[in-house]
């Protein structure tokens, strides 16, 4: 069974994902900032993290950067609903300087995000 770990401060959003992608057969972990997500992949290291980009404390990008940074091969899939200006700037920064392999804008229709999940994770 796959671990993913979801990363998000909002705690409704991030127990509603963690139910469907169990429900879907994956193992999850959460973490509400980045500080946490960090120090959960060291314990426990993940398959796949999903992480979300504007967060209080650390936030996505410089979370995902430090992921890559001690973890070069791990596979991290963004989203964000964006701040005053929209979720692109973000999430093209997270695919830049986060090495994002993938990016969501949300609101997202789960079974797109699913599918990108089970993409990610059969290319090993």
């Amino acid at each position: 069974m796959a671990r993913i770990l979801v990363i998000d401060d909002n705690d409704e959003f991030r127990e509603l994902f963690r139910i469907m992608l169990e429900k879907s057969g994956y193992e999850v972990v959460e973490a509400g900032d980045g500080e946490e997500a960090l120090k959960l992949y060291e314990r426990q290291p993940a398959d796949l993290v999903v992480s979300d980009i504007i967060m209080p404390g650390k936030e996505g990008v410089s979370t995902m950067v430090e992921l890559r940074r001690r973890y070069p091969g791990v596979k991290i899939i963004a989203m964000s609903g964006g701040g005053f200006e929209g979720p692109d700037e973000y999430l093209e920064s997270a695919r830049l300087v986060g090495g994002a392999v993938r990016v969501f804008a949300k609101p997202f229709k789960f079974d797109q995000m699913l599918e990108a999940i089970k993409e990610e994770l059969e290319k090993g």
